[in-house]
């Protein structure tokens, strides 16, 4: 898909001519799948909705300087990825600090996140479980990479540009989480490799 065709391109360049509803509709559609991608990354959904506030905070402050080299979702995932490795190498986690308001009191409102029902977080239980036992104890850019190429639907040269690496080196990464996986889940066949 040509960078020009993607509609969030789209929705982000309605961003920078002022309109608002555009930012929402980004928020709304990408902000569960962050939150899901962060909380692998961190290990905990509240800090993770946290850091996906940040990045969209980030989105809509570097509004102005968005330039349209790649589709919308590898730079929002390169953003999210920088904040994810971050606060996955603290050792601990420290009291947040918010960043000061702009001079001008701008500000953008944060609409509310939509979770998914409690039925559907009560499915496949122990096997997701499972899997994030075994996700957890991969090295943080092996976790990234296979999320955002398997879970997120990336493609390698997107997932390197959002981990700011090789394409080689993503499918290496992709590769060695896949492996491990299956030798850690063999009854799980859903872990597939390109």
């Amino acid at each position: 898909m040509a960078v020009e065709a993607d509609p969030d391109v789209q929705l982000m360049l309605a961003l920078q001519r002022g309109d608002l509803t555009a930012f929402d509709q980004l928020f709304n559609k990408h902000a569960p799948g962050l939150i899901r991608f962060a909380t692998q990354l961190v290990g905990n959904r509240a800090r993770a909705e946290e850091l996906a506030q940040d990045v969209f905070l980030q989105v809509y402050r570097n509004r102005a300087s968005y330039i349209p080299s790649a589709r919308f979702v590898t730079w929002l995932y390169r953003m999210a990825t920088n904040a994810c490795v971050s606060e996955a190498r603290r050792s601990e986690h420290r009291h947040r600090v918010r960043p000061k308001p702009r001079p001008d009191g701008e500000e953008p409102h944060m609409p509310e996140i939509r979770t998914p029902s409690a039925e559907q977080d009560v499915i496949s239980q122990e096997a997701a479980h499972r899997l994030q036992g075994v996700l957890s104890k991969l090295p943080t850019q092996q976790r990234a990479a296979l999320l955002l190429a398997r879970v997120e639907g990336m493609s390698y040269e997107e997932v390197a540009l959002a981990l700011s690496t090789s394409v080689a080196a993503i499918k290496s990464l992709v590769h060695r989480a896949t492996v491990t996986l299956r030798d850690q889940l063999p009854d799980l066949r859903d872990v597939g490799e390109s």
